[in-house]
């Protein structure tokens, strides 16, 4: 579980100090209405609602946060892993799940940011193609419709 202290790793993908406050609420808030054997005390449902919507939210912000990190992240690796000769594993899915997710610890939301990103971007690069067949690989294995595991 997260704690308020480690929020502050927050401010590595430029989010001020109000809005961890924020989030360092909601902590607070769990650590005073969820009991550690799984008995979460709201009044009513309706609070409760409010109170997952709440989280769900915040959860969105920091997604949106770190998408260009995670981003930076998929071009570095497209571009120091494209050839099978110079990388650790000469398999492209075993390359992706390996350094890309796991060394990352990339969760499904990263993935399909990774998924999304602009290759039109690296057009220009003298091993486009390389880069391409890396791309495509990664859309082969984890296409957003097919939601394997990644663990």
């Amino acid at each position: 579980m997260i704690e308020c202290r480690e929020l502050r790793l927050l401010k590595l993908i430029a989010c001020d100090n109000g809005k961890i406050g924020t989030y360092a609420k909601l902590v607070d808030d769990r650590n005073e209405t969820a009991h550690p054997n799984g008995n979460i005390f709201f009044s009513t449902q309706a609070a409760l609602d409010i109170k997952i919507a709440e989280v769900l939210r915040v959860v969105d912000e920091i997604e949106s946060l770190s998408r260009p990190v995670v981003e930076q992240c998929y071009r570095d690796f497209l571009l120091h892993n494209h050839d099978p000769e110079d990388r650790e594993y000469p398999d492209d899915a075993d390359q992706i799940r390996e350094v890309l997710i796991h060394g990352n610890y990339l969760s499904q939301e990263d993935i399909d940011i990774c998924l999304a990103y602009d290759l039109a971007s690296l057009a220009k690069h003298k091993q486009y193609a390389s880069i391409r067949q890396l791309h495509d690989a990664l859309i082969a294995g984890y296409e957003i419709d097919d939601r394997r595991d990644v663990s």
